[in-house]
């Protein structure tokens, strides 16, 4: 009963957060999934349906990702990637999706550490 509130609630704040935040080519949707074992960022052009650049704990370029967790260092390292990998694509502004998750711990480490290497938000 307890998880089908909270699962009713991530939900509800989900449907939220999808209203009002909308990707575009030249300012795409920094997309933010977090498992209990991953991480994964996309960036996401919602009027075209096509992911422009993506960073992930299992993608292979990235290092050391036997040893990555859903945790707040790998947020931070996923974050710096993530960052890169946008301005290869030349990716500047980004609109943050932040899923079902609250803005506090792993996702604001993330976000912090996205910024930090360039993208704005």
């Amino acid at each position: 009963m307890r998880t089908q509130k909270k699962q009713k609630l991530a939900q509800l704040r989900h449907w939220r957060i999808r209203k009002k935040v909308i990707g575009t080519k030249e300012r795409p949707r920094m997309s933010v999934c977090f498992s209990n074992q991953n991480i994964h960022v996309q960036f996401v052009d919602d009027a075209a349906g096509v992911t422009l650049a993506a960073a992930s704990t299992l993608s292979k370029a990235t290092p050391n990702r036997e040893k990555m967790a859903a945790n707040v260092t790998s947020a931070k390292t996923i974050g710096t990637l993530a960052a890169e990998a946008a301005k290869v694509k030349g990716i500047k502004h980004v609109v943050f999706d932040r899923g079902t998750a609250r803005y506090h711990g792993k996702v604001k480490a993330l976000a912090d550490a996205a910024r930090e290497a360039g993208l704005q938000f």
